[in-house]
């Protein structure tokens, strides 16, 4: 590669991979450049899943007993450090307004045009990728112990089928016996979203599309992006290797990109989730399909390695030390829904942390009033799954394409 590639793409998550390989299938010369080997940061840690029926964000609670058993701050689902709780409050209550549920719905409206297409493209990069042996079909089960919750998934279930083409079954409680005997019996039932696929090993995925996007002449290095800056007709990253120059620059560093971002006067109100996991071995009778237990918010997913758990959102500051207390209240509460769960395979428990935005949508487009510089981040728990769409949208709109969805509602200027 000469040393003015046409574009540089930094973070090499499965956003930026997937942003450097759909450039350089159009021709597009890519650098792609990270502290870490691809995959290695927050793609690294999910629940493996393509979520094709995750057609609308996770909402804010609004319901006020919710809202007070998470302030009690001893859920599954939620667990938060006291001293982010200022920090926290204006992007909370941005969230909290949007979640309101018209806001929610037009929000869900401009987040499914995204979602609708990450099977197909996840497939088609795959394939070239020679990577489709990582997918497996079937989707995954959302379970209920309480029948109020179930009551309320359902409804919300129906809505996605009639207003977003989701497909889904609703289960009874012997037809999740049915389905995963491992799990304990007395559930009050559950819905089989038919349409995801699960990812066996997301970083071998990450790496798949990594390994393909070099075949083609693209190139990958390791380093730290300290600082950009406009140079004559092009863009320069200053990194510990030096500096490196591209005419095209696209920022795709996850909860990382503010850290460049605001040396250029743009500040996204980004707040971040982190999260957790651990991977623990099989049953003596394997559980199929990645399992959700809705009512306490942890996931366990069967992958390459054995039974993944992550937990629930810790609000906390994205460098701050890890907490044993998310994955200790996972852990004992999916130990309760699995009883045959082994034992722990992971050395320590792996973090990862999820840019979010107030509104829910990531922040997509060009940078405002900077030429030739360009913004990916903020997919919040969808980052695996919206990896390959997200690349498609922003190499087309980088290429003067026509996009295949209006990029109007992720422009970044929404927050300037």
């Amino acid at each position: 590669m000469t040393n003015h590639p046409s574009v540089i793409v930094l973070g090499a998550g499965i956003v930026g991979v997937s942003i450097a390989l759909q450039l350089q299938l159009r021709g597009r010369q890519t650098l792609l450049l990270d502290r870490q080997g691809p995959g290695e940061g927050t793609s690294f840690g999910n629940a493996g899943l393509i979520q094709r029926e995750a057609v609308m964000p996770h909402p804010f609670p609004r319901a006020l007993a919710k809202m007070l058993s998470y302030a009690r701050n001893r859920s599954t689902e939620v667990y938060y450090r006291g001293t982010m709780l200022p920090r926290l409050a204006i992007p909370f209550m941005q969230y909290w307004y949007n979640s309101q549920q018209e806001r929610h719905r037009a929000i869900a409206r401009h987040y499914a045009a995204l979602i609708i297409h990450c099977l197909d493209d996840h497939l088609a990069l795959a394939g070239l990728a020679g990577a489709t042996d990582l997918f497996r079909s079937g989707g995954w089960l959302q379970v209920h112990t309480h029948g109020e919750s179930l009551d309320h998934a359902l409804q919300e279930a129906a809505y996605k089928a009639e207003q977003f083409g989701v497909t889904y079954t609703a289960l009874d409680t012997a037809q999740i016996a049915q389905m995963e005997s491992a799990l304990r019996p007395g559930l009050a039932g559950g819905i089989h979203w038919t349409q995801p696929l699960a990812v066996t090993d997301p970083h071998a995925l990450t790496r798949a599309y990594l390994n393909y996007f070099t075949r083609l002449g693209g190139e990958f290095r390791t380093g730290n992006a300290q600082s950009i800056q406009r140079n004559h007709a092009a863009w320069r990253v200053q990194t510990a290797h030096g500096p490196i120059e591209g005419a095209e620059l696209v920022i795709a560093l996850g909860a990382w990109s503010p850290d460049l971002t605001r040396a250029l006067g743009f500040h996204p109100p980004l707040f971040v989730k982190r999260g957790y996991h651990m991977h623990y071995s099989q049953p003596a009778n394997p559980l199929c399909h990645a399992v959700l237990d809705a009512d306490q918010g942890y996931m366990l997913a069967p992958m390459q390695r054995g039974i993944r758990l992550t937990t629930g959102a810790e609000f906390a500051h994205r460098d701050a030390p890890r907490s044993a207390v998310p994955l200790t209240r996972a852990e004992a509460q999916a130990r309760q829904l699995l009883p045959g769960l082994g034992t722990r395979l992971d050395p320590e428990a792996w973090m990862g942390v999820r840019p979010c935005t107030p509104d829910m949508l990531p922040i997509i487009g060009p940078a405002p009033g900077q030429k030739g510089l360009w913004y990916a981040f903020g997919h919040c728990h969808q980052g695996l799954t919206l990896g390959p769409t997200t690349g498609r949208l922003l190499a087309e709109m980088m290429g003067g394409e026509t996009p295949f969805t209006d990029p109007l509602p992720y422009r970044p200027e929404r927050f300037v």
